[in-house]
């Protein structure tokens, strides 16, 4: 699979360029806006189902470790079971990295509560554009370019509408406040380093988890 967040998305009487749609009177800045959702999307690359969760707070490591932990759970038993391992295509960003200690730790925990090895694979710097979910940003920006996202529910609609591979996505939003800058001790983040199976020769951007 790929995972990964999109820019932040602003809301209200904004221009988003792109054809217009119905009323076309919109402000040219986005100085001043009603609301915004950070999206993070989870694509299933062997059926080209595509999952967005909308979140309401910060982009964090927690935002995107449980838009991972409800997407695992809205599996059914039968495909639980039939999942080997997950493979994991990730951006090396802030939030998700080989060395962020809050999303390590929350992922080495998930693998233990799933009982399911978790191989994480990170792009090099200047390469998350190869990432298959950032496609996916791409068709969404074209779909809803020309719109006014004035609302929510808006915002909503406009994205359960779209299609990537003819399957429209599975789209939900998050109301859970993130805090930021939580990090792990040093003693806390050697326990979790000493879970990582980084490979030899990739070291910083191939990394496995194995359940205990």
């Amino acid at each position: 699979m790929s995972m990964d967040c999109k820019a932040t998305v602003k809301l209200g009487n904004l221009s988003r360029g792109g054809m217009t749609r119905g009323d076309n009177r919109a402000c040219d800045h986005d100085m001043e806006y009603d609301g915004k959702h950070t999206p993070c999307g989870i694509l299933e690359e062997d059926t080209g189902q595509l999952h967005i969760a909308f979140g309401s707070s910060a982009k964090t490591s927690d935002f995107i470790m449980d838009s991972l932990q409800a997407w695992w759970n809205q599996l059914s038993v039968h495909e639980q079971q039939a999942t080997p391992q997950i493979q994991i295509k990730v951006d090396n960003g802030p939030e998700s990295s080989g060395v962020r200690t809050q999303f390590l730790k929350r992922m080495v925990e998930w693998v233990d509560q799933i009982q399911k090895p978790v191989q994480l694979l990170y792009f090099p710097p200047y390469h998350s554009k190869y990432n298959p979910i950032e496609r996916c940003w791409g068709i969404l920006e074209l779909h809803w370019n020309g719109a006014k996202l004035l609302d929510t529910p808006t915002m909503l609609a406009w994205a359960r509408s779209m299609t990537w591979k003819g399957l429209t996505p599975i789209v939900k939003l998050s109301d859970s406040i993130y805090a930021k800058g939580i990090s792990l001790g040093k003693k806390a983040m050697k326990d979790i380093e000493n879970r990582l199976h980084r490979d030899p020769a990739l070291p910083k951007y191939d990394i496995l988890i194995r359940p205990v």
